[in-house]
């Protein structure tokens, strides 16, 4: 019996309400605050793309040099001298795109996707400094934010051992963000997302609260309930630690027509959670219900998925995912008027990322021959201005996967 927590999602059709836009709020800038205004506190996507939503010295610095007539041709490349892990997940590339198409700027980045190592390039910005000065916090931050999601998830699919992964982490974040996250965790290769927001591709995913048993005057009168009202696209997975043991309330769930139980067991409570669950299978089994699965989530770290995968049939993974740390890139410039040029402790020139056979990758600046047969990984997107790519969720998502068995070799 295949595991399936996947369900569709509604239509857009009739339902104008269904995502967050944040297009349409108004910022005032007066002298050096920008007034925000709208109900929630966010900053508006025409602040962004206008280069107000900046950290206040690029705007400082440009005034200076625009008075002092100082304009200089720069390359700049994004890089992270250290990372998490040994590799990440290079992620945010379609917002980039978007913020600087239309100024006078040439745009080279890995594919979204794209595996990446410390010190690797993974985008080159060429154009006049002040043109794009203010957009470099933009620019980091959808890079930052975006490749620390993609990479957590896929660290998590692979501590998962081929178990389904679910990303159940939006509420872990800004609501306005929820459709990057989203986006980005299913690009790091989880197998559904629970935010209605998602962006359209993304199947669905989700069980049930605390307060939906709650709610109910005993649990069968919930799980019953869910299992005649739910529609017929929704998986049966039943929350079973609500008020009693684990192993009871999973028989019961069961008998009341569940497909799989959900265990979301809170830390203070578990004790120790691999014997739970091994009771809870042993219980289902014996009871007649050897097909219900069961599915963990609350709390869960990547340890703690790789020690239950053998015992679990799926997960539903939160701030492990969502709330993962940032890639700390760094932008910086490495050409100053077609010379290599670069401050301490950063190598200069502009650069190319080659991989050769057997995955062997290396470094090496523009002007010097690559290896024979090797293949270069920094791809132009942008063009004086004029976006050449369209970053695809689908095709980032694949160039995850396909990477996924090399991977779990790598630490």
């Amino acid at each position: 019996m295949t595991f399936s927590l996947v369900f569709g999602r509604a239509s857009k059709k009739g339902s104008p309400s269904r995502c967050l836009r944040i297009g349409s709020i108004r910022i005032y800038a007066i002298a050096t605050t920008a007034m925000i205004m709208g109900r929630f506190l966010m900053v508006g996507e025409d602040a962004i793309k206008n280069g107000e939503c900046t950290d206040i010295y690029f705007r400082r610095v440009v005034e200076v040099m625009e008075r002092d007539g100082i304009n200089p041709e720069v390359t700049m490349e994004v890089t992270a001298s250290a990372l998490p892990d040994p590799w990440g997940v290079f992620c945010g590339l379609n917002d980039v795109i978007n913020l600087l198409e239309g100024l006078p700027v040439d745009v080279d980045a890995m594919p979204e996707g794209s595996i990446f190592y410390p010190n690797e390039p993974v985008l080159r910005i060429s154009g006049r400094y002040r043109d794009f000065a203010v957009y470099e916090t933009a620019i980091l931050g959808f890079l930052c934010h975006a490749s620390g999601v993609a990479s957590a998830a896929t660290r998590m699919k692979l501590a998962a051992g081929g178990r389904p992964v679910y990303s159940f982490g939006s509420r872990r974040q800004h609501p306005a963000i929820a459709a990057m996250i989203e986006r980005a965790a299913w690009i790091g290769g989880v197998d559904g997302a629970s935010n209605t927001c998602a962006p359209d591709g993304i199947p669905l995913a989700g069980t049930m609260p605390h307060a939906f048993i709650m709610c109910y005057p005993e649990q069968e009168d919930a799980w019953c309930a869910f299992a005649q009202g739910a529609g017929p696209e929704v998986p049966r997975i039943m929350l079973a630690d609500t008020f009693s043991d684990e192993t009871d309330e999973a028989v019961r769930a069961a008998a009341c027509g569940a497909t799989a139980v959900r265990l979301d067991t809170p830390r203070s409570r578990r004790g120790d959670m691999r014997a739970i669950v091994e009771e809870v299978r042993w219980e289902l089994d014996v009871n007649g219900y050897p097909d219900v699965k069961i599915f963990l989530s609350g709390g869960l770290s990547r340890a703690e998925v790789a020690a239950y995968r053998d015992v679990a049939d799926a997960f539903g993974v939160g701030g492990a995912i969502a709330n993962a740390p940032v890639i700390d890139f760094a932008m910086d410039i490495v050409e100053m008027k077609g010379r290599p040029y670069a401050k301490r402790g950063k190598r200069s020139s502009a650069k190319q990322v080659y991989e050769g056979a057997e995955g062997r990758r290396v470094t090496l600046p523009l002007a010097v021959s690559p290896p024979e047969g090797a293949v270069p990984l920094l791809a132009p997107c942008i063009k004086n201005g004029v976006a050449l790519v369209r970053p695809k969720m689908e095709d980032a998502r694949e160039r995850v996967l396909s990477r996924l068995s090399g991977l779990a070799g790598e630490g």
